[in-house]
């Protein structure tokens, strides 16, 4: 797979990544490397990444615990402190070796210490692969509350290796291909099709749609890096999918939902207000539904509850001047941002999803 240039980073893939990973690390001659990991990671990725590096700079490896729950300013200032006690300095490189909570935090960690040392992501789940690790979003949860804190700064490198998903749990890749179906039911409606049936999917078709979902999203933050306009549209889904994630995380009478679980909720509500507000054809609707919950069990959600959910929406980035703002689809690649949505729609797109 060609490796594709994305603003001021690269992303490699598969046999290209150590190759590239090494030349850069010979170029730039870091004066220490530092790679984060959680215990996951730890255990399972960081034995063969290592055996993949070349260089004389010493390395030494700071760990984290696993989950949305520890993506936190306090794990934050934990590597700040590790960084600090190992003498990292403005030349001292940090990598990235996990999934979007991983990336997501090691990058804004890099990006502020010392006002900035320089990162690269190796993503290991499919969700880190297709979305966290690209498009230069960093930060970490407020709270219960997703990604309010954070910067867009962008990576050295992305270095996509595939035979990492080997090691993670079907949950898992249910989660990372959630934004993959996003990216076809925004973009493109020849990429959402090859999503119909995936037992057909072989092993290799898989490298080919990750490598085909990060071109869709290069190319919208190529277009638009700060969120103005079109990179509005990858939050499809998740005005109330990250209500639902959030009020999952909080309520402890809740499982935990994954990012992708809330996200494919989220997608299916939204295509019901789409049909509500915008006329995105009912019937396709109707298939998303059938679609999704032919992949992901449905998760129940007490009419009681829906406030509650609604409640949060006002705590989502894409909000101003006070209003509520929802990317809505008026056909499969034609989206529109912006949207201002009654409550009583939403409340009937939760009945939808339930019934």
């Amino acid at each position: 797979m060609k490796s594709i240039t994305a603003n001021a980073s690269t992303i490699h893939f598969n046999e290209n990544c150590y190759t590239a990973l090494n030349e850069h690390l010979k170029i730039n001659n870091f004066s220490k490397i530092f790679i984060l990991v959680d215990e996951n990671t730890h255990r399972y990725c960081l034995p063969d990444f290592l055996t993949e590096l070349e260089t004389e700079a010493e390395i030494e490896i700071i760990e984290i615990e696993a989950g949305e729950i520890h993506k936190t300013i306090e794990t934050c200032y934990g590597v700040w402190s590790s960084l600090s006690d190992l003498d990292a300095d403005r030349k001292s490189l940090l990598i990235n070796v996990g999934g979007g909570v991983v990336t997501d935090l090691g990058g804004f960690v890099a990006s502020t210490f010392k006002r900035g040392i320089a990162y690269i992501n190796v993503p290991t789940t499919l969700l880190a692969m297709v979305d966290a690790s690209v498009g230069g979003k960093t930060g970490v949860d407020l709270g219960h509350l997703k990604n309010q804190i954070g910067v867009i700064s962008t990576p050295d490198l992305v270095l996509i290796d595939t035979r990492f998903l080997k090691t993670l749990p079907q949950n898992q890749m249910r989660s990372g291909l959630a934004e993959m179906l996003k990216h076809g039911l925004i973009q493109d409606v020849n990429y959402w099709n090859k999503f119909k049936d995936l037992s057909k999917l072989s092993l290799e078709d898989l490298d080919t749609l990750i490598y085909e979902s990060v071109i869709i999203k290069k190319n919208v933050v190529d277009e638009d890096p700060f969120e103005i306009g079109l990179r509005k549209t990858l939050n499809f889904g998740h005005t109330l999918g990250h209500a639902i994630e959030s009020y999952f995380l909080s309520n402890p009478n809740k499982k935990d939902l994954l990012h992708g679980e809330a996200i494919i909720i989220g997608m299916i509500l939204a295509a019901y207000i789409s049909t509500k507000l915008v006329q995105f054809p009912e019937e396709i609707t109707a298939e998303i539904k059938a679609l999704f919950l032919s992949y992901y069990d449905k998760v129940n959600i007490d009419k009681a509850e829906y406030q509650s959910i609604i409640d949060l929406l006002k705590y989502d980035k894409k909000n101003h001047h006070g209003n509520i703002n929802f990317v809505l689809l008026e056909n499969i690649g034609s989206p529109k941002i912006d949207c201002l949505v009654d409550e009583a729609i939403i409340i009937d797109a939760f009945n939808y999803y339930a019934s």
